[in-house]
């Protein structure tokens, strides 16, 4: 089994490094399967992940604090609302398509109220003092 989490593992990893080139394709959700993935099938190849560039780039910051830069967030959305727009367009069902619109409007909900935007580059929440 731990061949298979490394395979599905690898082929994410892979997958969501394509994204990061082509704007349609989202690259976080990937990354965050490729980690979980590789963590199930080797810790050394976990361990290996997260200490690369894209794994820092793309994920460290939602991992350890849930946040994310507004380009992450809208490199997730857009592609995501695209197809369930192109669902919507292609249900005749009454409702379907009020679930689809459910869908998206909650994604945006969800993203711009339960993940925190930071600036691009900045990794981390700044500390309170107090």
């Amino acid at each position: 089994m731990r061949i298979v989490w490394l395979l599905i593992g690898f082929l994410s990893m892979g997958i969501g490094a394509v994204g990061v080139v082509l704007p349609v394709l989202p690259t976080t959700p990937f990354l965050l399967l490729a980690s979980f993935c590789l963590a199930k099938g080797s810790a050394r190849f976990h361990r290996w992940f997260t200490g690369t560039n894209l794994y820092k780039k793309h994920l460290e910051s939602f991992v350890e604090n849930r946040t994310m830069t507004l380009k992450t967030k809208f490199s997730l959305l857009i592609p995501a609302s695209c197809m369930l727009i192109l669902a919507f367009l292609a249900m005749q069902n009454v409702y379907g398509r009020v679930f689809i619109i459910f869908l998206i409007l909650f994604k945006y909900v969800y993203f711009f109220t339960r993940i925190r935007t930071v600036p691009a580059g900045q990794n981390r929440i700044p500390e309170v003092e107090g």
